[in-house]
């Protein structure tokens, strides 16, 4: 079977392996779709990954099944999550695996077969395309999906989203959506673009805005409700702060080193609430699923498609100011449902 390597220094290979064997518990997958996420971008960029891929969201067809397994068959249509608890805590018991003390993170999807504890799939349903599929079983949708759940209901008006990266491209289709009114901020115009168009009444071009925070607070009238921090850094997460009005909220996507702030003036003194928010639960996948059904043009989300062998472009596509970056195995029309 062919499975990407991610070599480093902006390098992808095409090696070859065995099909693996699934252990008991486990299940082989053969890749009918995977998706590349931002996250992916620093082994791509930097050191690269030992053995594999960074991948991690992907949908396929169960193609054999390990000892024990009865709750999957061989030609079951599967989407994979990468984030798998113990199966026997109480998290567990509840599909929250990203709250079990014992997760584990499965990766190298970008792969012809990959295998994944039996738990971690998630069937899909007849009228679930597989693009639509891999967006709603991993990252693409599920982390803005599981965002929106920490919001509180009452009284968001308006939600500035800080960095319109395909998680942050997410949260604009989805707050759109609910009807609400989102700003979107980003220092790349292609990404502000395709912001508009999935949603956002007003983009805000960072290295044209001298002080975005002032900027945000004059088109709110004293700053948005909600500001989601998406592009993973300390100068954006410090003016989410300064961008959300009293009594609002701060919720976090992006990954970043420390950031400081003030207890009294960041927190105390405008009865601010921060709220982080990683990856999703798998148990959210029905709802997800009811959300699309119900018209969330989550395949808007997807701006390009490329065959497993041009997988070096389509990391170069995400290297520039592109949406969701989809990987086509050549097993299935990827917007159908067999």
């Amino acid at each position: 079977m062919r499975v990407a390597r991610l070599a480093g220094h902006s390098e992808v290979r095409i090696d070859e392996s065995p099909i693996p064997i699934p252990e008991p518990g486990f299940v082989t997958i053969k890749t009918v779709v995977s998706a590349i996420c931002g996250s992916e971008m620093h082994g791509y960029r930097g050191k690269g990954v030992a053995s594999g891929n960074s991948g991690h969201e992907a949908a396929g067809i169960v193609y054999a099944v390990g000892d024990g397994v009865e709750t999957l068959h061989v030609g079951d249509r599967v989407a994979a999550s990468a984030v798998v608890g113990c199966g026997t805590c109480d998290y567990c018991l509840k599909g929250q695996y990203t709250w079990c003390p014992q997760f584990k993170v499965y990766m190298s999807m970008h792969a012809d077969y990959f295998t994944l504890p039996a738990r971690g799939c998630n069937r899909l349903p007849d009228d679930v395309p597989w693009r639509i599929g891999v967006l709603l079983g991993g990252d693409g949708f599920g982390v803005p999906y599981h965002t929106s759940q920490k919001i509180k209901p009452e009284g968001v008006g308006t939600v500035a989203v800080f960095g319109v990266g395909p998680i942050g491209l997410g949260s604009v289709i989805l707050q759109s959506f609910l009807g609400r009114r989102v700003i979107a901020i980003d220092r790349a115009a292609r990404r502000l673009e395709l912001a508009s168009l999935l949603g956002a009444s007003e983009t805000l071009l960072a290295d044209d805005v001298r002080d975005i925070p002032a900027a945000i607070r004059a088109l709110t009238e004293g700053g948005a409700e909600v500001c989601i921090e998406a592009a993973g850094s300390p100068v954006t997460a410090k003016q989410c702060f300064a961008a959300v009005r009293t009594a609002g909220q701060v919720i976090f996507n992006g990954e970043q080193p420390a950031v400081e702030l003030s207890p009294s003036n960041d927190f105390i003194r405008r009865d601010i609430t921060a709220t982080g928010s990683w990856f999703f639960h798998f148990s959210e996948f029905a709802e997800m699923v009811a959300l699309w059904r119900n018209g969330v043009p989550v395949e808007k989300l997807i701006t390009h498609t490329l065959p497993l062998d041009q997988i070096g472009e389509a990391y170069g596509v995400m290297e520039g100011e592109s949406g969701k970056v989809l990987i086509d195995y050549g097993v299935a029309d990827l917007s159908g449902c067999v």
